[in-house]
């Protein structure tokens, strides 16, 4: 004969319930349909991501943003749970509408830019009808660095590319040519032996720099806090380091097309020196911090 007796529940299960059902506020599980349209809209988005931008080193920054950042929101869904206060409907909606067609926008004429901005807006004006202001303000941080997934216009990355392909070639050329290597430099072609480089995009220090950034403030808002302070202090450092690595990663591959030849060069070692590089920039801004934490005034050290 069967037993029909539902078993007690342990004191671990009926602790785990509570405890899970404080971090989902009320009104979002009555509103799963706008969940569940929200997925619709961010899978293709994600999608396009992975196939477009986040396949080049300006965008290989992407998936770690996107797990790191849904990891930071769920370590704070207990704060902003308790400071939950629904905001503004109109404003919320209104915000929601624009951000929605915004991404209508760019995924009907294929701007990624766009595309991924009204997929966010959409996001935070969900999360403001839900929780309010308040909230996300006491919060902000993961939001924040979530940002760092919208992938910027390629007509603002050229033009901030330009200069420092440039300086880089200029740089790395002038220091190879002070130790008796055959090299000169037309534009961000450099000529070194029988051999012709192009600097491009990749190691122009600009397409690094935003990964960089969004690392190291990753880093900072875990070991430091969201100091906004101290986090632009420190971000001001990130930029020299990003283009004095990037110099040193065209140094490093003009010297092995000269002693080892293009094929080398061009190879596997080509994005091997790019990871290097990426770490000891990472290692640079580590240093940074530990300096700056020190030395800094109390009042713009994170508290």
């Amino acid at each position: 004969m069967l037993n029909d007796r539902a078993e007690p529940s342990t004191p671990a299960t009926a602790a785990a319930k509570p405890a899970l059902a404080s971090l989902i506020p009320p009104a979002a599980l009555n509103r799963w349909p706008l969940l569940v349209g929200f997925a619709a809209l961010a899978v293709p988005t994600l999608v396009s991501l992975g196939n477009g931008t986040w396949t080049k080193e300006a965008g290989a920054h992407g998936p770690i943003v996107l797990a790191t950042g849904a990891w930071l929101i769920w370590r704070n869904a207990a704060v902003m749970r308790q400071l939950a206060a629904p905001g503004s409907q109109v404003l919320g909606w209104l915000a929601f509408l624009a951000s929605l067609g915004l991404y209508v926008f760019g995924r009907t004429f294929d701007f990624i830019t766009f595309e991924a901005m009204g997929l966010f807006g959409v996001g935070l004006s969900m999360l403001y009808v839900l929780f309010g202001g308040r909230a996300l303000l006491k919060t902000w941080f993961p939001f924040f660095y979530l940002a760092f997934l919208i992938p910027p216009p390629n007509w603002l990355m050229d033009r901030l590319t330009a200069p420092l392909k440039q300086f880089v070639s200029s740089a790395a050329t002038g220091a190879l040519y002070l130790t008796g290597l055959p090299i000169e430099r037309e534009g961000v072609t450099i000529h070194v032996a029988q051999y012709s480089l192009l600097v491009e995009d990749a190691c122009s220090g600009m397409n690094s720099l935003v990964g960089l950034i969004a690392i190291s403030l990753f880093y900072i808002y875990l070991l430091r806090g969201s100091s906004v302070r101290y986090s632009a202090v420190l971000t001001l450092f990130v930029v020299p380091i990003a283009v004095l690595g990037n110099i040193l990663r065209v140094m490093t591959l003009i010297l092995l097309t000269y002693f080892a030849g293009d094929e080398v060069a061009q190879g596997f070692i080509h994005g091997l020196a790019g990871l290097f590089l990426f770490a000891v920039d990472l290692l640079l801004v580590f240093g940074v911090d530990v300096v700056l934490a020190r030395f800094l005034p109390k009042s713009w050290r994170p508290q």
